[in-house]
């Protein structure tokens, strides 16, 4: 069992985009919990990747999570299905050198199970927010996390990510980490 380290983890979002989201059967749950990731990655300092699948057809990152982010996400294009396809974005998250990836992001059967496989081949510690994360159909959700899971992904929530990332109330940035599930 891993526990989340905000020093050592890096937060990859695949594809919350326009069209994809508006398509997912959870849309609303993936914005709001990839919305509270985002900032919690910004207030701690956490770096974030994020991949744009065809940005050109299927729009960009939704505004949520850009305002969220501010200035603290690194955005990439992609047509492959894993991120870690494209070797721009391999070497954007390698460069950081934390080895705990938490993805989270559209579709989690097709990008988001892909990406974490290949991150484990890669030897990162890989950890997805079911509750930031999403498909069209439930069913193939459920089948993307299964599948996450026996590749030797990890599976939390957004608000355990949040509270393995503080470790303890008297983190510096409790409060204001806590307020954004309030």
């Amino acid at each position: 069992m891993t526990i989340l380290n905000e020093k050592n983890s890096l937060v990859l979002i695949i594809d919350i985009q326009d069209k994809l989201i508006n398509a997912s059967f959870n849309k609303q749950e993936i914005e709001k919990n990839s919305v509270i990731i985002a900032n919690a990655a910004r207030i701690l300092g956490i770096p974030a990747v994020i991949t744009e699948q065809y940005p050109k057809g299927l729009g960009s990152t939704i505004q949520p999570i850009k305002d969220a982010l501010e200035e603290n996400g690194a955005y990439f294009e992609k047509t492959s299905f894993s991120a870690i396809e494209n070797p721009t974005i391999a070497s954007a998250i390698d460069k950081y050198t934390r080895k705990q990836i938490v993805i989270l992001g559209i579709e989690t059967h097709i990008c988001v199970s892909q990406t974490v496989n290949a991150l484990i081949n890669k030897g990162y510690d890989v950890t997805v927010i079911s509750d930031a994360s999403g498909s069209r159909f439930e069913k193939q959700y459920k089948a993307g996390l299964e599948r996450i899971k026996e590749n030797g992904g990890h599976i939390i929530t957004a608000e355990i990510a949040l509270f393995e990332w503080l470790k303890s109330a008297r983190h510096i940035k409790f409060r204001e980490v806590q307020s954004l599930i309030k």
